[in-house]
């Protein structure tokens, strides 16, 4: 899959870079897709809420009347889940919500979710951006090139660079991760992927070395 390069203008550089049809042109596995989501959205989830039982909750411990002879149902104490006050049952307990995925399964997912948004044009190919202080009216002027509008971009950067990610943070809609963190979710959350022309070779070297 080859790509043009476009400058911080928007424009054609006159220079290509070949995407591998390995990792961008494969037939997305949906089931790996959900899996891989599932994961990332479950581990996002703190997982801290719970509720007192009744050896927790405030109240006396004393048997309110006598097992047998008065008439009524027994009663255990006031901190009885059958009160006003007491403990609850069954109620939610901490845990973790995230799942274990085998490394061959998340990356099969990342390549699915890169291979659909090379069916649907949603990928970019920016030569590097050199920042030399952070500056988001510079960063929202090559949105502005692009014709990005209000669509949901992520960019991906081969190493981090504290500059670059000081002069999006504010932009909304748009964010940045380095390649090595990049993951399935973040790639079907956005509408477009800009890669940097350097990130975009590190796939092309990623499979030569597979291949060596």
């Amino acid at each position: 899959m080859q790509l043009d390069i476009l400058n911080s203008k928007g424009e054609k550089t006159g220079r290509t870079v070949e995407l591998p049809e390995e990792i961008f042109g494969i037939e997305p596995n949906d089931h790996v897709i959900y899996l891989a989501v599932k994961q990332y959205l479950g581990a996002q989830r703190q997982g801290t809420h719970k509720v007192k039982t009744r050896s927790e909750v405030q109240g006396s411990s004393k048997k309110l009347h006598k097992q047998k002879g008065t008439g009524g149902a027994r009663k255990g104490n006031a901190r009885s889940p059958i009160y006003k006050g007491g403990g609850t049952i069954f109620g939610p307990k901490p845990h973790k919500y995230d799942i274990k995925l085998n490394r061959k399964v998340k990356d099969l997912a990342k390549m699915s979710a890169l291979s659909y948004k090379a069916k649907e044009n949603g990928i970019i190919i920016l030569e590097d951006i050199v920042m030399d202080t952070p500056k988001t009216k510079t960063f929202t002027g090559v949105l502005k090139n692009l014709n990005m509008g209000r669509k949901k971009s992520l960019f991906v950067i081969p190493e981090y660079n504290d500059n670059f990610y000081l002069s999006l943070r504010n932009v909304p809609g748009v964010s940045g991760t380095v390649i090595s963190d990049m993951n399935t979710y973040d790639i079907l959350n956005a509408n477009v992927l800009v890669l940097s022309e350097s990130a975009a070779k590190l796939f092309t070297e990623e499979v030569i070395e597979a291949e060596a």
